[in-house]
C-alpha cells in the first residue's frame, strides 16, 4: 500500500508573489481556488488572452494581468508558479525554469510536474481543514471537502477563540499546559460524537 508523503503547510500567499501562467479555464479555477482560501493573495496572471471570468476575478481582487506570452522573466521574484496553458511544452519550460530557480511550482493536471498541490480546503473562520489524495482523485478530495463542509459546525471557530482565550489564562509550564488543553479538547469532540 502507498502513503502519501506530502507535507501539509499553509501558506501566507498576501505576502508571496505568485504567477498564474495561463489565463484559460484552469487559469481561472486555479485562481478561484487561491482567492477563495485567501482573498488577498498576490497574483499575477500572465497568458496571451484572459477568460471573461477571469479578468473579472481579476479586477474584484486586484489581481495583476498582463497579456503576454511566458518568459522566463516573469519568474523574477516568484515564490510559487502554477502553469496552465494547454500547450505542454509550455508547462514544462515553466516547470524547468522554476527548478532551475529553486520556485515552488505546480503544472496542473501533471503530478510529476508539481511540487505541490491544491488540495480539497475547508474554512469554518480560523479553521482550517486541507485534504489531499497525493495528486491521485481531486473528484474524491472535492467529495470529502463536501462532507466536512457539511459535518463540521459553523461554530466551531467560536470554539477556537474560546480555547485561544482559556490557553492564555491556564498556569504552568508548556507540558501542563499541553495537557490541559488536550484534556479540554478530548472532552470537546467526544461530546459532539
Amino acid at each position: 500500500m502507498s502513503q502519501n508523503e506530502l507535507y501539509p503547510i499553509f501558506l501566507k500567499v498576501a505576502q508571496l508573489n505568485v504567477l498564474i501562467v495561463g489565463g484559460g479555464n484552469v487559469g481561472l479555477e486555479k485562481l478561484t481556488f487561491l482567492l477563495k482560501s485567501s482573498p488577498n493573495a498576490k497574483v499575477t496572471v500572465v497568458a496571451p488572452e484572459f477568460h471573461p471570468e477571469l479578468i473579472e476575478l481579476a479586477q474584484k481582487h486586484a489581481i495583476e494581468l498582463i497579456e503576454d506570452v511566458y518568459k522566463v522573466s516573469y519568474l523574477k521574484g516568484r515564490h510559487m508558479v502554477i502553469a496552465t496553458t494547454d500547450v505542454v511544452p509550455v508547462n514544462i519550460e515553466v516547470y524547468n525554469d522554476c527548478k532551475e530557480r529553486c520556485i515552488l511550482v505546480n503544472v496542473a493536471d501533471n503530478p510529476p510536474y508539481c511540487d505541490f498541490y491544491m488540495g480539497g480546503i475547508v474554512t469554518k473562520g480560523n479553521i482550517k481543514i486541507a485534504i489531499s489524495t497525493n495528486g491521485k482523485s481531486p473528484t474524491l478530495a472535492k467529495r470529502l471537502r463536501q462532507f466536512f463542509e457539511e459535518v463540521i459546525p459553523e461554530n466551531i471557530d467560536e470554539l477556537a477563540q474560546n480555547l485561544n482565550a482559556f490557553r492564555k489564562t491556564i498556569k504552568g509550564d508548556f507540558q501542563e499546559k499541553v495537557d490541559t488543553l488536550n484534556t479540554l479538547t478530548k472532552g470537546i469532540i467526544n461530546k459532539n460524537e
